[in-house]
């Protein structure tokens, strides 16, 4: 899942992405409406954490150019306004949700997650294919009897995999959906992941590689 999280409060909003990424999402970082727009114009994002009261572009600016794109991306508005009136109105705005400072990170992250699911097409929270189930709830993989511990990015990785359903899915996409916007293009990450992730899931082998064209699985 790819999250943007825009938030002018630099420690809230690099503790809010810290904590995403660390369920397995890739997530890019904005501190002002203006810069929102930007990234919102040439990236495809599941959902947008949006808090309204943002310098240069205000929040209900960015959430009604959301919404007015179209698409499937989400929007959780976050605010420090509590009074019924103004929920109501940032919902009316097009937003998906909304949620008052200060709040639980358990509850965010619940949040999100829910809305990533609603994003795409539904999958279950625990995916089986080739021997493998991955548990998205519990952030757990096995095959036959074994426990297999990945990292977040391995973890992330074999998820699309699974949604894709055997289906090809090219370093393109998987750059797109497993990793944020710091990565470099032309880096060889997600070859270097494939390799580790395949290794630690063993023989038989699960992960197909197709020259030139991507991975899927077996």
């Amino acid at each position: 899942m790819r999250v943007l999280v825009v938030e002018d409060e630099v420690m809230l909003a690099e503790a809010i992405a810290d904590g995403l990424r660390e369920a397995s999402m890739a997530v890019d970082l904005c501190f002002d409406g203006e810069d929102a727009q930007d990234h919102l114009a040439v990236n495809r994002y599941d959902v947008v954490v949006l808090d309204r009261d943002l310098p240069r572009v205000h929040g209900d600016d960015v959430c009604r150019g959301i919404v007015a794109a179209g698409g499937e991306t989400r929007v959780i508005m976050l605010t420090a306004a509590r009074e019924i009136p103004d929920r109501v109105h940032g919902l009316g705005l097009g937003a998906d949700d909304y949620l008052t400072k200060p709040f639980a990170w358990a509850e965010l992250l619940a949040r999100v997650q829910a809305l990533g699911r609603r994003a795409r097409a539904p999958v279950p929270p625990v995916m089986r294919m080739a021997g493998i189930e991955l548990n998205r709830p519990l952030h757990q993989v096995t095959r036959g009897d074994r426990h297999i511990a990945l990292s977040r990015k391995e973890f992330a990785v074999l998820e699309v995999l699974m949604r894709a359903e055997g289906a090809l899915v090219s370093a393109e996409e998987l750059l797109e959906q497993a990793w944020d916007e710091n990565i470099d293009p032309f880096t060889n990450a997600v070859r270097v992941t494939i390799m580790t992730l395949r290794r630690k899931l063993g023989d038989p082998p699960a992960v197909l590689t197709v020259p030139g064209i991507g991975y899927r699985l077996a």
